[in-house]
């Protein structure tokens, strides 16, 4: 599969521009703890986006079969009438075949595009989505990616308004029992002119009770960012993690001189990925930091597969199980 088609599609751009993937959690109150860390695997299901957008129902019937507790969904998009749905299924829906499946769907990810735009700030989509991860009995709603049109032109001050609008997110989704995050690509780690980085404007300007943070580890590691050592920086502020390995042929990192003004689609069509615990990624590394993380919830993902899809997510899902979440139990 082509990565350009791949990444506008998980970006957000599609036919339209009309839906937004990206491609562990908590509840909005803080005092809630789970053990889900040591028990639950989950899959970000835009690593099946052809396969849900084909049959969604026998995808979540697949998913289940191999193994995972939970799904974090992606691509829902709002219709003339206003209502919500996904692949076809309104929320209700979704929920039942969830359910009729033993998997539950702690996260989301939503297209807050406009509502993260200077000079925009509507917030129509979010509070339609904030409906919708209420009925799917969800706990967060993520941002999966900042304004598509900006992220070659991101500034200090961008970065500022995205916090500032987390936070006001963050109170709307308060109310029906949710928390806003953010999620992470590669661009988020640039220096920017004024030196500093995206990703710790976003930290360090949002209130920790009302916004937290989704490390994408590919991502972060992509960018020559040592994550357990960001989860030290910031600790407890990244309840929810992408797992994604990296192609051990093209571990080279993306961000620092040129890189950090290179169009981000140039970058992105040289990326390739591995099934988990076969790339160069040392995962269990990075769970020693787990509690400092504030980790609660894990999701399995791959942009690009390069061999049968379910047979790549059954491979990721037995590697964190069997390497990374058992091994992180405690007597």
């Amino acid at each position: 599969m082509n990565n350009r088609r791949t990444f506008l599609k998980q970006a957000g751009i599609g036919m339209a521009a009309a839906y937004l993937s990206p491609s562990l959690l908590a509840s909005c109150a803080p005092q809630r703890k789970s053990t889900a860390t040591l028990t639950e695997i989950g899959l970000q299901l835009y690593t099946l986006r052809d396969q849900v957008a084909t049959n969604a129902v026998a995808t979540i019937a697949r998913v289940a079969e191999i193994g995972y507790n939970h799904v974090e969904t992606f691509d829902a998009l709002i219709g003339d009438d206003g209502k919500v749905t996904f692949w076809g299924l309104d929320a209700q829906t979704l929920s039942s075949h969830l359910s009729d499946h033993h998997l539950k769907t702690y996260s989301g990810h939503y297209d807050l595009g406009a509502f993260l735009t200077p000079g925009d700030g509507n917030q129509d989509a979010l509070k339609a989505y904030i409906d919708t991860a209420a009925t799917l009995g969800q706990h967060y709603l993520i941002a999966p990616v900042p304004p598509i049109l900006l992220i070659d032109t991101l500034t200090p001050d961008n970065y500022r308004f995205m916090a500032d609008q987390l936070n006001s997110g963050g109170e709307l989704a308060a109310r029906s029992g949710l928390k806003i995050g953010y999620h992470n690509h590669f661009w988020e780690f640039r220096t920017l002119a004024d030196g500093s980085r995206g990703m710790d404007i976003l930290l360090e300007n949002t209130d920790k009770e009302l916004v937290a943070f989704e490390l994408d580890l590919f991502w972060s590691e992509k960018s020559e960012t040592d994550s357990a050592a960001y989860f030290e920086k910031y600790p407890g502020r990244f309840p929810l993690w992408h797992i994604k390995d990296m192609d051990q042929h093209h571990s080279e990192t993306i961000i620092g001189g040129d890189y950090d003004t290179k169009p981000f689609m140039e970058i992105v069509d040289s990326i390739t990925y591995a099934e988990v615990g076969t790339g160069s990624i040392d995962f269990k590394h990075i769970m020693d930091e787990a509690k400092t993380a504030g980790l609660q919830y894990a999701f399995v993902e791959q942009d690009v597969i390069m061999i049968p899809p379910f047979e790549s997510i059954a491979q990721s899902y037995r590697y964190v199980k069997n390497e990374l979440l058992e091994s992180s139990e405690t007597p």
